[in-house]
């Protein structure tokens, strides 16, 4: 089978980051179990992974996160408790987990970067192509972001980013991709990646989001990759490399709804959206209206 032909049914999830915006609570709680109200942060990032066919789930963790590894495994004493008392809605959201993906985990052996890390998928993954789900962040699943990068990547044998439109005066706070366009609205060649450009060096306002579909032939890459900013591994240092020898490297527009739990008050954000949108809060939305008027 051609590596143009074959689709991503792999995902890697680098999760060994130790949180330290969210200090104290990330001192025993994986940051990517904060919950959404009633559900981690990381079981949104496997769905979304496993809804677009990636449902062989490799989790790069640390130590003291083995709590993710248990959240999607049974617990067949809570199980019985709760069918015991007909709690069945109960029932079946503990069970969902385990069943969304397969999981597998990895330690990713000490902090030296999101290369590094990806490239601990590298036994998992062989020679495949994949996904990689940032662990902080994660997109709407009826705006299929992911599948439509996996198909990309499947197209094109190459690497597929997600980015989104930022306003120009903030292109300073991102990684910047330099891009052409195609002949595909939401589909553009990447021709560069600039990290935290000044605004009026920016080549373009499109930001590198936390989503690619790699080929697996970036592993030997990363390995190879030397210690960049901060001394640490970087992703982009390889994408680079692999572009600058001839591997095509095209980003998807994404313009859909994306959630950021990546620091405090984004995180707040993102549950006060998603709780809106449920209708099993009785009396949430009435009193955020009604809070909402006592700050203006």
């Amino acid at each position: 089978m051609s590596e143009t032909s074959r689709r991503a049914t792999k995902a890697v999830i680098p999760a060994a980051g130790n949180a330290t915006r969210f200090l104290p609570v990330t001192k025993s709680v994986p940051k990517e179990l904060l919950p959404i109200v009633d559900k981690p942060v990381l079981q949104y990032i496997v769905e979304e992974a496993a809804e677009a066919g990636a449902d062989d789930v490799l989790l790069v963790t640390a130590r003291g996160k083995d709590s993710m590894v248990d959240y999607f495994d049974s617990r067949f004493d809570l199980e019985e408790a709760l069918a015991a008392k007909g709690k069945d809605d109960a029932l079946e959201s503990i069970r969902a987990p385990e069943r969304t993906a397969e999981i597998h985990a990895v330690r990713q052996g000490g902090a030296l970067g999101l290369g590094h890390a990806v490239g601990r998928g590298a036994a998992h993954v062989g020679d495949e192509p994949f996904a990689v789900l940032l662990g902080d962040e994660f997109c709407h699943l009826d705006d299929k972001l992911l599948p439509r990068m996996i198909e990309l990547q499947a197209e094109t044998g190459g690497i597929v980013l997600a980015l989104m439109e930022v306003p120009r005066e903030d292109v300073s706070r991102w990684g910047i991709a330099s891009v052409d366009a195609t002949d595909d609205d939401d589909v553009v060649e990447v021709t560069g990646m600039v990290e935290k450009p000044a605004v009026d060096q920016a080549p373009s306002n499109l930001s590198l989001i936390g989503r690619y579909v790699l080929p697996g032939s970036i592993f030997p890459v990363l390995h190879d990759t030397p210690p960049g900013r901060g001394g640490e591994i970087q992703l982009t240092d390889a994408m680079d490399t692999m572009r600058a020898k001839g591997t095509p490297v095209h980003g998807v527009i994404f313009r859909g709804r994306r959630y950021d739990t990546g620091e405090p008050a984004a995180y707040l954000q993102t549950i006060v959206e998603l709780a809106s949108e449920r209708d099993d809060l009785p009396g949430f939305n009435a009193w955020l209206r009604e809070f909402g008027a006592t700050l203006d």
